[in-house]
């Protein structure tokens, strides 16, 4: 079984910028696809920007926070992080970690090729 982590959530106002982090303690991030997801209140969970294994890191992202968001790796640390810039208000949600068994699973960046996941780290853009 797989435990993974978020951290980072804040309270931001409009505007401003947020970096979330995922590790998995004692589990190679570099070999999987991993993404972040958010959920809404209300609202189903979508995939927000998701990343292949470390020999490619191929990127997806959710057409919404295209030039906003970047996802990245650092082998080093065994993270994967999302740094956030411009928020705004509809960015709001609880936002979690995925991690995909499935070689493509970061293309479609969908939670159902998503196996294991964190328990969320909250996100509030608010003025």
């Amino acid at each position: 079984q797989v435990e993974l982590v978020e951290s980072g959530g804040n309270m931001v106002q409009p505007g401003g910028s947020l970096r979330l982090s995922c590790e998995a303690p004692g589990f190679i991030l570099d070999y999987y696809s991993i993404g972040w997801f958010r959920q809404a209140p209300g609202k189903e969970r979508e995939g927000v920007a998701c990343i292949s294994d470390s020999r490619t890191r191929y990127t997806y992202y959710l057409e919404r926070v295209k030039g906003r968001f970047i996802i990245s790796r650092d082998s080093a640390n065994n993270t994967v992080s999302l740094q956030m810039s411009s928020l705004k208000p509809e960015d709001t949600a609880l936002y979690y970690c995925g991690m995909s068994t499935s070689g493509d699973g970061w293309s479609r960046c969908r939670v159902s090729d998503f196996k294991f996941w964190g328990q969320g780290t909250q996100v509030a853009v608010s003025s």
